[in-house]
């Protein structure tokens, strides 16, 4: 199993994955179901390319887990805690990902916002445990100052989507029940 690291989050699992370097290039584990105890499969996998400056997020599913890889670039994620009755209720983390330098798998369990900063342009795989619909698409204001997250930057490339999400008392008061 790959080394994983503490986060702060309950339930958020960050696995260091490992390069096997030759001559040819390398490889690299990228994901083991064993890795998640009790996770379901994994039906669909995503590629998220975005240029340097562009932020993602934050977004949240009630029921759908991630779980990400960042191939190439230098990330900052973000994660915040929605999950009423999570030991970690209220928290939020913020992660460093360079893929030059090291890779990860990260875990995101239901109830747990996401969204990330591309410091450079960076290319995500991402893995979900339940098909797209839109049915379980949510967000909150990445710069809310509830959030408590220490962004690398205060005007980023952002989509209309993202520009319009609610703040988290609002997204709170208009979709309550994040636990799982």
């Amino acid at each position: 199993m790959s080394e994983t690291t503490d986060v702060g989050i309950d339930g958020v699992l960050l696995f260091a994955l490992t390069l096997h370097p030759d001559d040819r290039g390398s490889f690299t584990e990228v994901y083991r179901r064993s890795w998640i105890p009790n996770g379901k499969e994994f039906p669909q996998s995503n590629l998220s390319l975005s240029h340097a400056n562009v932020l993602r997020g934050l977004h949240f599913h009630r029921t759908q887990a991630d779980y990400w890889c960042v191939l190439s670039g230098t990330a900052f994620i973000a994660l915040y805690d929605l999950r009423a009755g999570s030991p970690t209720e209220g928290t939020p983390a913020e992660i460093r990902v360079d893929a030059d330098e090291q890779r990860y798998g990260l875990y995101i369990p239901p109830g747990v916002a996401h969204g990330f900063y591309a410091e450079t342009a960076i290319a995500l795989q991402y893995l979900v445990d339940e098909y797209f619909t839109g049915s379980d698409e949510f967000g909150i204001a990445w710069d809310d100052p509830g959030l408590a997250i220490a962004w690398p930057v205060s005007d980023p490339i952002l989509s209309e989507r993202d520009r319009s999400n609610p703040s988290l008392e609002q997204a709170s008061a208009d979709a309550p029940a994040y636990v799982t």
